[in-house]
């Protein structure tokens, strides 16, 4: 039996939105205007969750959606305009850093998913500016206007909600898409390179039946990594090599999140978590891998 509501609509709002190229007029101007803003290195790495090596906007989303829902509860209760009042307050405080994670990852998707999360963003902004009318009222004592408005800015914080789910669970924002490739490959140790035909301090694109990975040797050791970046598939194995804290790296030519090649750990963004890695090992001069 099917349940209440339209999936079919609601597949074809969010078609539509991805192919509204006419936001585009200002989707791309406020991405470079972020991407001047937020310039300085360290700053985006820290937005964008490098330090922790996972994404920082969803937890902080959950936090100020998590107080102001909790708000909501208590407005539906009496006489508890303090805690509801002091809760408005903290999700509010916690907005500012919130959307500006959310709006660093934003700035280096592509135009699809730019499209879906300009609309959140513009509905994150007004149910803010409700929230902050509610924040108003209720210091001043009119907790009955204060409700409606957080009630109003509730609603439509879910419904921005609801856009956040696609971009990250339909769209893919923000997610490690080279995990999936791990599923492609079969348990066992598969051979992927004969250990004298790899150069030394420059790595080569390989694969394992129809995933491809990336071989990197620094004399004895060699690793293998998948190849296609967790950000957005780029492909790794285009990528320029740097040298990071004396450490090789490769950059991805796509979007410049930039991995170690000697363990897959993210150095730089805009990806935030590390790029997969298989275990080696060395059987008759032959680079072997198996899953992690």
């Amino acid at each position: 039996m099917r349940g209440q509501g339209n999936p079919e609509l609601m597949r074809q709002l969010m078609t539509r939105l991805e192919q509204a190229s006419g936001l585009d007029r200002i989707s791309d101007p406020l991405q470079r205007a972020l991407q001047a803003v937020v310039k300085p290195r360290t700053l985006r790495d820290a937005l964008h969750g490098v330090p922790t090596g996972h994404a920082v906007h969803p937890a902080l989303a959950s936090f100020t959606l998590g107080s102001l829902t909790s708000a909501a509860i208590l407005d539906l209760i009496r006489g508890q305009e303090v805690p509801a009042t002091t809760l408005v307050g903290v999700g509010m405080t916690a907005a500012p850093l919130t959307a500006l994670a959310g709006a660093t990852d934003w700035s280096e998707l592509d135009k699809e998913q730019r499209r879906v999360g300009l609309v959140h963003l513009a509905a994150n902004v007004v149910a803010l500016g409700l929230y902050g009318g509610s924040l108003l009222a209720r210091l001043n004592g009119d907790h009955s206007r204060g409700r409606m408005l957080g009630f109003a800015g509730f609603g439509l914080l879910n419904a921005s909600a609801y856009l956040g789910g696609h971009l990250a669970y339909v769209q893919g924002a923000q997610v490690n898409q080279a995990a999936t490739e791990l599923h492609r490959i079969s348990d066992g140790w598969h051979p992927v390179a004969d250990v004298s035909a790899l150069p030394h301090g420059m790595p080569v694109s390989r694969s394992i039946g129809e995933v491809p990975v990336l071989v990197y040797r620094n004399g004895d050791s060699v690793s293998v990594l998948l190849e296609r970046c967790g950000h957005e598939t780029g492909p790794l194995g285009e990528g320029h090599v740097v040298d990071i804290d004396g450490d090789a790296c490769v950059e991805c030519p796509w979007h410049g999140s930039t991995f170690r090649l000697r363990d897959g750990l993210v150095m730089h963004g805009p990806a935030g978590s590390d790029q997969p890695v298989l275990r080696t090992r060395i059987v008759n001069d032959v680079v072997e891998a198996n899953l992690p």
